[in-house]
């Protein structure tokens, strides 16, 4: 009697989310961070370099129920991720990780915050999560970020992760004010492997 083999399952890939820091939680959005979401995304200083905003709440409560639907799913190619403050208890913005070619192992991030949470460091230490598990848990090779060459506050934590500045796309976004410049920058694996044991040692 001949056995038909049954057809080899590749297992599911662990969860890795949801993530925490010493000051934050990365997780899945829920439906009680409406308020939150809506109060960076309403904010035209907050969304000047973007494509998108300023919401309006119907327009927010869209966003969220897309993103409750796909936090329904593992794996999957983008993960939107609340970024929840411990000391507050409350959501004061959204980092995202994609998958940019899997075939080629890149992934890409981005982010938005609420502006009374700038400058504190709370983004580069979200981001910096968000970089090590992409390279240390899910094996990828190469990490993407990209922003308007205005928003300075952006690039300047893409480059205290260490990402090294790679492009200048002209005219390639627009924006509020019309097309946009914008800088990529990039990291790879051991850079930021490497870079890691340095700081461990220091």
């Amino acid at each position: 009697m001949t056995t038909i083999d049954k057809p080899i399952r590749k297992p599911r890939p662990a969860r890795w989310l949801p993530l925490e820091t010493p000051r934050l939680i990365l997780r899945d959005p829920r439906e009680g961070d409406l308020d939150d979401i809506q109060a960076y995304a309403s904010d035209p200083e907050v969304v000047r370099y973007m494509n998108w905003g300023p919401n309006t709440h119907a327009v927010t409560r869209t966003v969220l129920d897309g993103w409750l639907k796909q936090a329904r799913r593992w794996p999957r190619r983008t993960v939107t991720m609340a970024v929840e403050l411990k000391a507050v208890d409350r959501l004061i913005g959204v980092i995202r990780f994609g998958l940019w070619d899997p075939a080629a192992g890149t992934g890409d991030f981005g982010y938005v915050f609420n502006r009374t949470y700038w400058n504190q460091g709370l983004c580069t230490e979200a981001a910096s999560a968000v970089v090590d598990t992409a390279f240390r848990r899910m094996g990828m090779r190469r990490m993407l970020a990209n922003c308007d060459v205005r928003n300075t506050g952006s690039w300047r934590v893409m480059e205290k992760l260490g990402m090294r500045r790679e492009a200048l796309f002209h005219h390639d976004v627009m924006a509020h004010d019309g097309w946009r410049n914008s800088y990529l920058y990039a990291i790879l694996a051991d850079e930021w492997l490497a870079g890691s044991s340095a700081n461990s040692l220091s």
